[in-house]
């Protein structure tokens, strides 16, 4: 595709825009329960087969991300748990929040301990 400058041009044009839909999606949805950080990193997969940038970002995302496994890693369980408790709760104040400003769908069990 690098020989004929015009395809190569509206190929990378065509990744931009899907990795960066991808991305935007993804941080959209971060905060939300499910995979919010893991669709930004997809969309960074998608655009650094085309632009360096993207590639550095990707990198740099790979080595904090390991970092911070690596660290809870080695500590110990309780403060483990915490961080997982922690991140529970968060993820359940944000979808309490977001159904109380959207609403309660109608499927919803009325014993579920959600805002009404």
């Amino acid at each position: 595709m690098a020989a004929r400058r015009s395809l190569d041009s509206a190929y990378r044009m065509g990744v931009g825009v899907v990795g960066g839909l991808v991305v935007a999606v993804g941080l959209v949805t971060i905060p939300l329960p499910g995979p919010g950080w893991l669709t930004v990193i997809a969309g960074l997969f998608v655009l650094a087969t085309e632009f360096m940038w993207a590639e550095r970002l990707l990198e740099f995302t790979k080595r904090r991300v390991s970092a911070w496994t690596d660290w809870l890693g080695r500590q110990p369980v309780w403060v483990r748990l915490a961080v997982g408790l922690l991140t529970a709760v968060f993820v359940y104040g944000v979808l309490v929040v977001v159904l109380h400003l959207m609403g309660v769908p109608d499927w919803v069990p009325g014993w579920v301990p959600l805002w009404r």
